[in-house]
């Protein structure tokens, strides 16, 4: 089975944003300020397609097999974290959000790991794990020596897996009011 990762571009909307919901759940109604699944996903399908929040296509990597997609990854620099969620803050008062403000999910210096999901038929075949060694190695090359992510505190398979790739835990977070373990991978 061989895989091939790419960046996303504007069109693949339509195949990421299901896998962004399904990865980050509840978190994606207050990263659109909607409830509704529909309007959820329309929204998160214009945040993808623009370039200017941790959710657009810029930051996400999308593994395929035979041209078909199996996997994305979303990564930015917490560098880069409090701009991209002011935009994305500014955006949610545009659109009449109840709750406009956005948590921070990263610190300076990491490259941040937001949000990764394999489509349900590819699970458990080791995509998710060629998307973390392809991380790591882009983070090399960018000059990272951190790399960052935030798990909910009962996912104990992602939590495992994670610690398996190297990841520890540093410290506790808060998303949404839910408790989650900040991971570090130093590399």
């Amino acid at each position: 089975m061989s895989i091939q990762i790419r960046p996303a571009l504007p069109t693949d909307a339509d195949k990421v944003v299901p896998l962004i919901v399904d990865a980050i759940g509840d978190i994606a109604n207050r990263l659109t300020g909607a409830t509704e699944v529909e309007m959820v996903t329309d929204r998160l399908r214009e945040l993808f397609m623009r370039n200017d929040n941790r959710h657009s296509y810029l930051y996400t990597y999308i593994a395929e097999i035979n041209a078909d997609m199996v996997g994305i990854i979303v990564l930015y620099p917490g560098d880069d974290a409090p701009v991209l969620d002011r935009n994305l803050t500014n955006w949610l008062m545009e659109k009449g959000a109840l709750n406009p403000e956005i948590d921070a999910e990263s610190l300076p210096g990491e490259l941040y790991i937001d949000t990764v999901c394999i489509s349900p038929t590819f699970r458990g075949k080791g995509i998710g794990t060629q998307l973390f060694i392809f991380v790591e190695e882009l983070a090399k090359q960018q000059g990272y020596t951190r790399l960052a992510l935030n798990v909910e505190t009962q996912k104990d398979p992602a939590i495992r897996l994670y610690k398996r790739l190297g990841y520890e835990i540093v410290s506790p977070w808060t998303i949404i009011g839910e408790p989650f373990h900040h991971m570090v991978k130093h590399i």
